[in-house]
């Protein structure tokens, strides 16, 4: 039964190097029931909204299956909001989703498959800067991108919430048909 693992909001803005002046990519765990709105999680933060947030992208859900390759590959553990991620799933293929597709979280939430993740030197230095060189590259070549998620229908989910796919459009691209990585990596 696929399922969410966790919803997770920003811990702390940290500075960064970006134009913005600071990230918001620190998100960690929630206890409890969390609201979700159509701008995302309450209490989550976007601070470059430009490149992150707004209505498609007032979510980002990545799947524990890829977070435990990353953690094989790093050699460490990679908790739950460690890609930036809002949703933290298990037993649902997030690269394989479309375009449109939708999901319904716990009894309320429903969500809408709108893009893939297009890895950022802000993730990068996240990541590890010095010690991870190439890291958008390799992250993007491996194509374990995760997806952002437009808000159909507020309400609350946490960790447990049962996730069910109740439409799929037919011929629709998944998110890797349409993922282009950066030109930069």
């Amino acid at each position: 039964m696929p399922r969410l693992l966790a919803v997770c909001a920003v811990h702390e803005l940290r500075p960064d190097a970006s134009s913005v002046g600071v990230t918001a990519i620190d998100k960690r765990p929630a206890s409890g029931a969390v609201r979700i709105g159509t701008y995302g999680a309450y209490a989550d933060v976007q601070a470059d909204r430009k490149h992150h947030g707004g209505l498609d992208k007032a979510l980002y859900a990545y799947a524990q299956e890829d977070a435990d390759f990353w953690e094989r590959e790093l050699g460490r553990p990679l908790s739950a909001g460690w890609f930036g991620e809002n949703l933290r799933t298990e037993g649902i293929d997030v690269n394989a989703a479309r375009i449109g597709e939708r999901w319904r979280i716990g009894h309320r939430v429903e969500v809408e498959i709108t893009m893939p993740r297009t890895p950022c030197q802000t993730f990068a230095r996240w990541v590890g800067g010095d010690h991870e060189r190439g890291w958008v590259k390799r992250f993007s070549d491996e194509r374990r991108l995760g997806a952002y998620l437009r808000v159909v229908t507020t309400g609350r989910a946490q960790a447990g919430d049962e996730i069910i796919v109740v439409h799929r459009p037919d011929g629709a691209p998944t998110i890797l048909d349409v993922y282009r990585a950066p030109a930069s990596s």
